[in-house]
């Protein structure tokens, strides 16, 4: 039991399977109903497909696990539904400190800008996240839920995947068209169908102690190198929701995880660090170890793997529960193409090609950050340090200190769906908006009323056409954008503008109120750009073309 938050029991009710004695047919059926499985099952049901979700536990996650979200997990759960309910619960945090010793070697801002909807980052215990889309999901039509039933038995097949499930009344048989795993680092599924996960496993152990306290320490990320408090190791503090703390301890890998857990070895520990001017009590402990490894492919038939059931990372980064609910956003849209036929069954190759790169990405930097918290011969330790000294004076070692590098969602350079930029010379485009980059957001008004670019964009692909005088879109322009708009998968039409325009056939004005979508995008008049579902950018030009814009739509969706 926490002294903050009361866990409440998910709602068991005998499957319709048991009554019937018949099996049943889902379009897509979710294993697990942690953050990635839940963020997955309500993207596909928005989406208009029919989804069971399946958890063999009946309530939300138990400690605070992870607490991290970055800015792009925040806009795909405002997509979602979710994201006003992190931002307000939640502590929005864009600084963070690294120490040596007793002194600080530097600080980082994670937003240095102005004119982002989304904070860089924020801390909240995992179980609010995970209330927060229980809820968003039992509210959404097409999504059944169903606690405390236990997948014993996977059977793929070329046209689904034969699924036995097992309950307090007994045990059921479903069919799915598709089946989206996310049911975590022990997939029970994964070893049913004798999949491998490689990778390295770190031997070391780290101990996670939520305090409850109220202490004046800003909201602010904290990171020790050999502190006095806990010399020749690393210690993490993190503020979060109701006055709550985070506090990793580095032990090392000869630690007993069972004696380190308990209060006797805690509480002195953290005494040692706050000194005796602070109270507090403990909310929750545990030790864990981690590894770094994925499985080859996400994509095996009709059973797609996302989160940790396909990858894991160390947690110094924030990588876990962001990049896995980015694996989400990136399979649901690509899914309900081809359900609907709207594209070819390739097109979830591309899930695991992005994901995959995306998860080697993110493996690059959680065992790069691994080897510098925890060095493991002399030289690297000696390495380590000189790094750290250094930092405190000279700007190019800070470059090098590496107590976590923090989550960012992949720019998808190599992907298959992009089509390259053809401007060059003085149209070539400048900034960061390349295709296979996620979208920044921008401030915008719309009919009048304040906004964000990235609401405006939707769930499916849209075109982005930047003009510098709202009356001179022409009638031949306006043809072209509502016969792109027909075309399957239709394509939205947004114009972005100093002011607002003229409204009607399906085509939306928004104006860029102080320039930043035309600087982020170098959005000069007539610049256009094709956006894909998960607000990727698929494609961009100097000149609207419609022939252009169909074959890079044809291609963003394996049509080409």
């Amino acid at each position: 039991m926490l002294s903050t938050y009361t866990y409440s029991t998910l709602p068991y009710r005998k499957p319709a399977e048991l009554q019937s004695g018949e099996a049943s047919r889902h379009q897509v059926v979710v294993i697990g109903g942690g953050p990635v499985g839940l963020t997955a099952a309500i993207d596909c049901a928005q989406r208009g497909l029919q989804v069971l979700l399946l958890d063999d536990d009946n309530t939300v996650s138990v400690g605070s696990r992870g607490v991290c979200y970055a800015k792009r997990t925040l806009e795909v759960l405002d997509r979602l539904g979710c994201g006003q309910a992190m931002i307000d619960k939640g502590v929005t945090w864009n600084i963070g400190r690294t120490f040596h010793g007793e002194g600080e070697v530097y600080h980082f801002e994670l937003l240095s800008d102005a004119g982002h909807h989304r904070p860089g980052m924020i801390n909240l215990q995992q179980y609010y996240l995970e209330d927060y889309l229980v809820q968003r999901a039992s509210g959404q039509g097409g999504l059944e839920l169903r606690w405390k039933n236990k997948v014993v038995g996977v059977t793929p097949a070329t046209d689904g995947v034969a699924l036995d499930v097992e309950t307090e009344d007994g045990r059921y048989q479903v069919h799915a068209d598709w089946l989206i795993v996310a049911d975590g680092a022990r997939s029970s599924v994964r070893r049913m169908l004798g999949l491998d996960i490689e990778g390295k496993v770190f031997q070391d152990r780290f101990l996670i102690a939520d305090v409850v306290m109220k202490a004046a320490f800003p909201a602010e990320r904290w990171f020790w190198f050999d502190p006095p408090f806990h010399p020749g190791q690393s210690v993490l503090l993190h503020r979060e929701a109701d006055n709550v703390w985070r506090i990793d301890f580095q032990l090392g890998w000869d630690a007993d995880p069972e004696v380190e857990k308990q209060p006797a070895r805690v509480i002195p520990r953290i005494q040692a660090m706050l000194g005796p001017e602070h109270e507090f009590e403990l909310e929750w402990v545990s030790v864990y170890t981690f590894q770094c490894r994925r499985m080859q492919s996400f994509r095996h038939g009709r059973v797609l793997f996302v989160g940790d059931a396909a990858h894991q990372v160390s947690p110094f980064g924030a990588r876990g529960a962001n990049s896995g609910i980015q694996d989400s956003d990136n399979l649901a849209w690509k899914l309900k193409l081809v359900a609907d036929g709207d594209a070819p069954d390739a097109l979830l190759d591309t899930y695991s090609e992005e994901r995959v790169a995306a998860a080697d990405e993110n493996l690059l930097n959680s065992t790069r950050s691994t080897d510098f918290i925890t060095p493991k011969s002399v030289v690297s330790r000696c390495f380590r340090n000189a790094v750290l000294t250094l930092a405190g004076k000279h700007a190019f070692a800070r470059t090098l200190v590496n107590s976590g590098r923090l989550s960012v969602p992949t720019i998808l350079v190599a992907s298959r769906l992009n089509t390259p930029d053809s401007d060059s010379g003085t149209d070539a485009f400048g900034g960061t908006m390349i295709p296979g980059a996620p979208m920044d957001d921008a401030p915008v008004r719309v009919e009048g009323r304040a906004g964000w670019l990235l609401d405006q964009v939707g769930a499916g692909f849209a075109l982005m056409l930047f003009t510098d005088d709202a009356s001179a879109l022409d009638a031949g322009t306006r043809a072209t954008l509502k016969a792109l708009a027909a075309t399957r998968p239709g394509v939205a039409p947004l114009i972005v503008a100093p002011q607002a325009g003229r409204g009607g056939d399906g085509v939306t004005w928004l104006e860029d109120v102080e320039g930043l979508v035309r600087e982020r995008y170098d959005g000069r008049p007539g610049s256009a750009y094709l956006l894909r579902p998960d607000q990727h950018v698929a494609a961009r030009w100097r000149k609207l073309d419609a022939a252009k814009v169909r074959a890079a739509l044809a291609r963003a969706t394996c049509n080409a």
